[in-house]
């Protein structure tokens, strides 16, 4: 059967300076993959565009994570790139100092986290509490490293605490939730981050969005079920970049589909909430409303667009409707541009990273690996196999096998 080499990369090679840097090799068939209209090279094609979109715009974020666009003006100037990082380590930021360009924080960790669950899945109808017992045990794990830990010095304790912290909200909810203990979740939720509408599930929606191609409203079912960390119509949201995705894989998808997701899938119906109706649907109107009204002064176009964005910010930068409102602008503003809508989250500020990752996650399904500049995408899979222990390539790989498999 004819081969279709994909991935890293055996269509072709990079040059540097004079030195020509050889790239592994995964391969796939040109065989149909059943009732998706993709064969398996165009499938993961998408599946890696995913995970690799994501973390580039992650890693474009990273360095100025929820600064000022001041301050990235004056340190950085405009940010077309990746650039290294200096910041102090975090739970939620890099675990690393002084990273290199392509260095990826918590937005990055939770799609590995997803695509190893996705994986582990023996059908494609998911499980909430498998998800929760996923999250714990890699909570678990990082508490029962304390142990294996043998030094004097404190270096090696500070290091895994991080890794302790960054679960731990989460942890708090997931436990009684697994329990079907529903007073203790109920008061878990009410505290989580303090109890603010954080943008809990939209960190790993785009990555349950690639199991289902093709299928926006399943896509958003699922994703549903999974999002018990959000609250109100933050729920709705994660489940509405879950179908963006899923649509995004088709092989023709057209943006107009991805809007059409926000309108036509509605399967909780929010349209139908009385009073109040879908909060989600009005960000979409107000995100049209924005890049129109930007676009009408052509000159200064995206910084009147920084403007608006400025007028319906939140208490927190990482409110999942902020978020969702600055994704669905720097798409519609870029035209659905990959890199363009990169740097334009990426210059905004804000929770910029977190941002850029959810829409790098949407568009880099919709446009493919392929398609990725070729110098970022180099660089965050180079940083998150060397630096990070990551491997963007083998977590797609794995996981376009197992859609393969249950198609």
């Amino acid at each position: 059967m004819k081969q279709i080499y994909v991935g890293l990369f055996a269509l072709f090679a990079l040059f540097n300076g004079n030195q020509i840097i050889a790239q592994s090799t995964v391969q796939f068939g040109a065989k149909q993959v059943k009732g998706l209209g993709l064969t398996e090279a165009e499938l993961y094609n998408k599946v890696l565009g995913n995970i690799v979109g994501s973390a580039i715009g992650d890693a474009m974020g990273a360095p100025t994570e929820m600064w000022s666009r001041d301050a990235i003006q004056l340190e950085y100037g405009f940010v077309k790139g990746l650039d290294s990082m200096v910041r102090e380590v975090s739970p939620e930021g890099t675990w690393k100092t002084n990273l290199p360009a392509g260095g990826t924080t918590d937005d990055t960790r939770w799609k590995e986290l997803t695509f190893k669950y996705l994986t582990e899945q023996k059908t494609s109808t998911l499980n909430a509490n498998d998800f929760a017992s996923e999250i714990l045990a890699v909570y678990q794990k990082a508490i029962d490293r304390y142990k294996e830990i043998d030094s004097f010095m404190p270096e090696p304790f500070e290091e895994n605490t991080l890794h302790v912290a960054w679960l731990q909200e989460w942890a708090k909810v997931a436990k009684p939730f697994n329990e079907n203990n529903l007073d203790a979740y109920s008061v878990a939720m009410s505290k989580f981050y303090g109890g603010e509408m954080v943008c809990a599930g939209l960190l790993y929606a785009p990555a349950i969005g690639v199991f289902y191609p093709g299928d926006a409203k399943r896509a958003y079912d699922e994703m549903y079920k999974l999002s018990f960390f959000d609250v109100g119509y933050a729920r709705d949201i994660s489940a509405l970049a879950a179908g963006m995705t899923a649509v995004a894989m088709k092989k023709d998808a057209q943006k107009e589909d991805l809007l059409d997701v926000l309108r036509s899938v509605d399967p909780q119906g929010y349209f139908k909430s009385r009073l109040v109706g879908r909060t989600s649907y009005r960000i979409l109107q107000k995100s049209l409303g924005i890049v129109k009204e930007a676009k009408e002064d052509p000159e200064n176009s995206m910084e009147k667009a920084f403007e608006l964005l400025d007028q319906n910010q939140q208490d927190m930068p990482f409110h999942a409707g902020e978020i969702h409102l600055q994704v669905l602008v720097a798409m519609l503003y870029s035209d659905f541009d990959f890199m363009k809508t990169m740097q334009f989250l990426t210059n905004y500020g804000r929770d910029n990273d977190t941002t850029a990752a959810i829409a790098g996650g949407i568009l880099g399904t919709f446009c493919g690996f392929d398609a990725l500049p070729a110098i970022e995408r180099k660089k965050v899979i180079d940083v998150s196999n060397t630096e990070l222990s990551i491997d963007l390539e083998k977590l797609a790989q794995n996981l376009t096998k197992k859609i393969i498999k249950l198609h």
